[in-house]
């Protein structure tokens, strides 16, 4: 008994060095990798490639990261409870190639599905469609077919859908020719366009409907291609655990409407142009804001508002005149009423400095009204449609859009339902009555239309100051040997 014990003591070591070797075999594995999606979420961090962009990632006028990529990955990240950390390559050419080595865990950077990148890099659900164009500027000849650009100086991003696309083309125009620029992205490119440095270039649909708001003298001369998908790019391969991941967010998304009102933020004031307008806004901004500018500031600055939106406000209320007077008797930069004005202590209504200050901390007051579990920015949409049409039928209006079984507390819903004010069958259920509702939905359309162009306009002007000092400290002191 003695001995079978001893012997089976001295089997446990042998027992144990066996197992230990199996372990090192190839393709002997009792503890199998964690799936990719588990690692993300064992590191805490998901890394996502993108492209700077106003259709994709820039810094918002808060300081704080925007686009529509950007929040779409920022959503995606705040679902799997981990970090973003956003990664931008040196290059756009770079990025399917960063994708495919696995650099990142994906791209959202409004790629395009193609045929060639399907080769390379797997494409998860499609959430936006976009048409290359063709972009000429508005004084030059439109071209009307391919073969009228032959013997134009094309220029397009290296590395992108546009390429693939002239390829194509190419085929049936062996004389077509065009640059391949590697350091701009397409929005620099439509200034080429616009500066008249280049005579043509190809920039998605989206990008465009962006940029003519800026410069309006840009014009689409045909569609090169039908259109086509939007979708993140990810590593080909045996993992699918985040790609599938992927596919229930996106399916989230659209179940929720959450997709539809990202994409009313960022393009839905961008549906119709006005090429006069825009023309006539930045002639006024030269003209007439820089001498109330200040006024704004110092406005914003005391009720916690953005300058820019306060006048882009009064740009919609006044062409930014101070003696402005409508048929109600409306009067000044921001159009307040004799009984608004009153409430607010305002004597003068035509004083730049008391209109402008009154219009802020009456827009300050509807924001305070609204209920504090609307977040931005329709929370702001929200009340400065009742800047417009009154906040009793702003609340008329949420209260018709949840009897129609949509969301009271997103400006995307609520706006559909404030033309519905004019209708008796709407009207007279509600406590204010009739009201002209589709007014105030083309008010708040303006102003964030006019809002963007302030900011891109102030924001230029403000790097033109930046490079001057330093332009200037350069030549202030000798350089040395």
């Amino acid at each position: 008994m003695v001995l079978i014990a001893a012997n089976r003591a001295m089997r446990w070591p042998l027992i144990l060095s066996i197992f230990v070797m199996a372990l090192s075999l190839p393709g002997c594995n009792f503890f199998p990798e964690p799936s990719l999606l588990a690692k993300i979420k064992s590191d805490g961090e998901i890394i996502v490639i993108t492209r700077p962009g106003s259709t994709t990632y820039y810094q918002g006028p808060d300081g704080q990261p925007a686009g529509l990529e950007y929040e779409l990955a920022k959503r995606f990240a705040d679902r799997l409870g981990v970090k973003l950390k956003i990664v931008v390559p040196p290059f756009f050419s770079d990025t399917i190639p960063m994708v495919a080595r696995g650099d990142a865990h994906f791209a959202a950077a409004g790629l395009s599905v193609t045929e060639e990148r399907q080769k390379v890099v797997r494409f998860g659900p499609s959430y936006q469609q976009i048409t290359q164009q063709l972009i000429y500027r508005y004084g030059n000849i439109r071209p009307k077919s391919v073969a009228d650009i032959i013997d134009g100086d094309i220029e397009v991003v290296s590395g992108s859908s546009h390429v693939e696309q002239l390829v194509k083309l190419q085929q049936h125009y062996p004389a077509l020719r065009w640059r391949e620029n590697s350091e701009l992205e397409s929005e620099g490119l439509l200034t080429f366009v616009w500066d008249r440095m280049i005579d043509y270039t190809v920039a998605d649909s989206n990008e465009v409907a962006l940029s003519q708001r800026f410069y309006p003298e840009l014009r689409v001369a045909f569609d090169i291609n039908k259109p086509e998908p939007i979708a993140w790019a990810f590593p080909i391969g045996d993992d699918d655990t985040l790609y599938n991941e992927a596919v229930l967010f996106f399916a989230a998304l659209l179940d929720s409407g959450e997709l539809e009102q990202l994409l009313e933020r960022y393009y839905g004031h961008t549906k119709t142009f006005d090429y006069v307008g825009t023309r006539k806004f930045k002639t006024h901004y030269y003209q007439r804001l820089v001498t109330y500018q200040a006024l704004f500031e110092e406005a914003a600055e005391e009720n916690g508002l953005d300058w820019r939106l306060l006048a882009a406000m009064s740009y919609q209320e006044s062409h930014w005149n101070p003696k402005a007077i409508s048929p109600t008797g409306v009067r000044g930069l921001m159009m307040l009423t004799l009984t608004t004005a009153r409430q607010l202590g305002i004597r003068n209504r035509i004083d730049p400095k008391q209109s402008i200050d009154g219009g802020a901390r009456y827009l300050k007051s509807l924001i305070k009204r609204v209920p504090k579990r609307i977040q931005e920015p329709d929370r702001t949409w929200m009340a400065i449609a009742a800047y417009n049409v009154g906040f009793g039928h702003l609340r008329d209006a949420r209260t018709i859009t949840q009897r129609r079984g949509f969301d009271p507390d997103k400006w995307m819903d609520v706006k559909e339902s404030l033309p519905l004010l004019r209708q008796k069958k709407w009207y007279q259920k509600t406590r204010y009555g009739y009201a002209r509702g589709h007014e105030p939905v083309m008010y708040v359309r303006n102003i964030r239309n006019y809002y963007d162009l302030v900011r891109r306009i102030s924001d230029e002007k403000k790097s033109e100051r930046s490079k001057e000092r330093h332009e200037g400290s350069i030549t202030t002191f000798p350089r040395a040997i």
